[in-house]
């Protein structure tokens, strides 16, 4: 019998699947920790603080089109580089309120603008691959805390399912795992947090002229095929001049300490909208931009959904 290790964005895949990493000196979220009396807002948030709020409120983002960035990638799996395409797909959308959803119909009076981050890969191994989709949702102008993450695993093991809901004052993330000891159920989890996985999209909002360096705490990757309580991390980033022998182009360079011996690099360009040109990770994942494109369609939308019963049409 052969056993499968893979890792995969702040993850180990084995036999048994995506397994969220551990590490001594971090905190785990605690399943039914009681709810928080009141909201509590994030001080990434406040004014002049080291992120700009209004970064995608800018005309650029009311063209109807979506930013798709397309990027080389590579992780190591069983002990060999595979090569595979991430794609990061970043667009304006209407919510309704009712549903907390992309709303069909601009006449309703409960909708708002949000920011929609897609990450869509497909990673090979040599048996079959690991299918993940995570959908990241912020309020237009509120680049900094997170209203909404849907994150999915597929392969022939099972599906993974989680989401992630802000409801003013903690996250809930409600999941749905395969895996053994884990099952269906919900936890809370703070609120005056980023996340690993919104990282490549929230610091695109950084002031980066003012070389910001601070403090944060940190939810770990959770686009994995797990559903265990996620690490929750005190993080440093620094932002600095990148040297012109790591990108193509003038970019900013931000690391990102989750710890001393776990450190990820985003490199994004000086110019607006600063898209993420490169990464690399503690774990050995690394990103390569290879285009960049604004589509009109975007996947999914109601210009390009196929009803039920209407395939073909």
């Amino acid at each position: 019998m052969r056993i499968l290790v893979l890792v995969v964005s702040g993850a180990v895949l084995s036999a048994g699947g995506l397994a969220c990493s551990s590490d001594s000196g971090t905190k785990s979220a605690t399943p039914g920790a009681p709810a928080v009396a009141s909201a509590i807002e994030n001080p990434l948030t406040r004014r002049g603080g080291p992120l700009r709020q209004q970064w995608a409120m800018d005309r650029l983002w009311e063209d109807g089109k979506a930013e798709v960035a397309t990027y080389e990638a590579e992780r190591m799996v069983q002990g060999e580089s595979r090569r595979f395409e991430h794609v990061f797909i970043t667009a304006k959308e209407e919510f309704n309120q009712q549903y907390n959803v992309r709303t069909d119909s601009l006449q309703r009076k409960d909708i708002f603008p949000v920011m929609r981050f897609g990450q869509l890969c497909s990673i090979p191994t040599d048996t079959y691959p690991y299918h993940l989709q995570t959908c990241l949702f912020f309020r237009r102008d509120q680049p900094v805390q997170l209203h909404k993450l849907t994150t999915s695993a597929q392969e022939w093991g099972g599906t993974t399912f989680k989401v992630i809901t802000d409801d003013g004052m903690q996250y809930v993330q409600a999941y749905n795992s395969y895996q053994d000891g884990q099952g269906a159920g919900e936890r809370q989890l703070r609120r005056t947090v980023l996340f690993e996985d919104a990282l490549p999209y929230t610091l695109r909002s950084l002031r980066f002229e003012q070389l910001p360096h601070f403090q944060t705490d940190m939810y770990e990757l959770q686009q994995t095929n797990q559903a265990t309580p996620p690490v929750l991390y005190h993080a440093q980033v620094r932002t600095e001049d990148a040297l012109t022998a790591d990108t193509p182009e003038p970019a900013w360079r931000v690391r990102v300490a989750l710890t001393n011996q776990k450190q990820n690099v985003y490199w994004f360009s000086k110019k607006y909208p600063h898209v993420l040109l490169r990464q690399t990770t503690w774990d050995g994942r690394t990103l390569r931009l290879k285009q960049v494109q604004r589509i009109t369609h975007l996947p999914g939308s109601s210009t390009g959904r196929v009803a039920s019963g209407a395939a073909g049409e």
